[in-house]
C-alpha cells in the first residue's frame, strides 16, 4: 500500500476504534503513552522518528497523529508540513519548548492543535477525543438548505466539507480552517471578534495562545486571497475583529 492510500483511506473504511500514531522519540514516554491511550480504547503505533512514522502510515490507516517537535532527523515541523502536502489526518503537536514561536510554527503550517509537555493524561485524551470529533462531525447547518456555499465563484461543499477554487481545483483546507471559513461564510459582512470566531468555529482553534486566531485567519487568507490582485475577502477591523466582506449565497 502506498504512504497516499494509507493516509487517505476514507474514515468509514477503517475499523471502529480510532489509531492514534504516537511519534516520539523518548522512549520510555513514548511506551507510557501508547499503553496510556490503548487502556482508553484506541488503536495505538509508537514511531521513533520520521523514519518510522511513514513506514507505519504505509502499513494502515491513521485517524490522528501525536507528532513530539524535538525528533532526531526531521523536526516535528518539518515532517507536519510534508503530511499537510498529502493529507488531512488530524495533527496535534506535542513541544517541551515554553517559546510560544514553536506553537505558531505549528498552528502555521497547519497542525490541528498543540499540547506542551509535560502534559496532564486528562488533557491528552481530552485533546485528542476533541480533534477526532471535530474531523469527524458533519457540517453545521447552515441558512439556506444547499450543501454548497458559493462566494467570489468559490464553492464550499459542506457535505464533503471540500472547497473548489473558481478555476475548479480543489483547495486543501485544514479542519481548524474548514470551521473557521464556515463560520465567515455563515455570519458574512458582519464584524465577529476572536472569542465569536473561536466559538463559531467549534473551538478548533487553540485558545490558549493569543495569537492561535490570527494565525488561523492568516492562513485562511493565503489560500482564499493567494495573489496580490485577488479581491480581499476577511477585513481585519481594528479593535474588534474580522468580517467576511463578499456575498453568500447557497446552492
Amino acid at each position: 500500500m502506498s504512504p497516499e492510500a494509507a493516509i487517505t483511506r476514507p474514515r468509514d473504511a477503517l475499523d471502529n476504534e480510532a489509531h492514534v500514531l504516537v511519534v516520539e522519540d523518548d522512549g520510555e514516554m513514548r511506551q507510557l503513552v501508547v499503553k496510556f491511550l490503548r487502556q482508553n480504547g484506541f488503536r495505538v503505533t509508537g514511531a521513533r522518528d520520521g523514519r518510522e512514522m511513514w513506514a507505519s502510515l504505509e502499513t494502515a490507516p491513521v485517524d490522528l497523529i501525536l507528532l513530539d517537535i524535538m525528533l532526531p532527523g526531521q523536526s516535528g515541523l518539518d515532517l507536519c508540513r510534508a503530511l499537510r502536502g498529502r493529507s488531512r489526518i488530524p495533527i496535534i503537536m506535542v513541544t517541551a519548548r515554553g517559546d510560544e514561536t514553536d506553537r505558531i510554527a505549528g498552528l502555521e503550517i497547519g497542525a490541528d492543535d498543540y499540547l506542551p509537555k509535560p502534559f496532564n493524561r486528562r488533557e491528552l485524551l481530552a485533546r485528542i477525543r476533541a480533534v477526532l470529533r471535530r474531523a469527524t462531525a458533519p457540517a453545521a447547518p447552515g441558512p439556506g438548505t444547499g450543501d454548497r456555499i458559493i462566494f467570489e465563484r468559490w464553492t464550499l461543499d459542506t457535505r464533503r466539507r471540500e472547497l473548489a477554487a473558481p478555476d475548479g481545483s480543489a483547495v486543501e483546507l485544514s479542519g481548524g480552517e474548514y470551521d473557521l471559513l464556515l463560520a465567515f461564510l455563515e455570519h458574512p459582512q458582519r464584524v465577529l471578534s476572536r472569542d465569536q470566531l473561536l466559538d463559531l468555529a467549534r473551538n478548533r482553534i487553540a485558545s490558549g495562545l493569543d495569537r492561535s486566531m490570527d494565525v488561523m485567519v492568516s492562513r485562511l487568507r493565503r489560500k482564499i486571497e493567494p495573489g496580490e490582485t485577488s479581491p480581499p475577502m476577511i477585513r481585519t477591523v481594528r479593535g474588534a475583529g474580522y468580517m467576511f466582506i463578499p456575498a453568500v449565497r447557497r446552492a
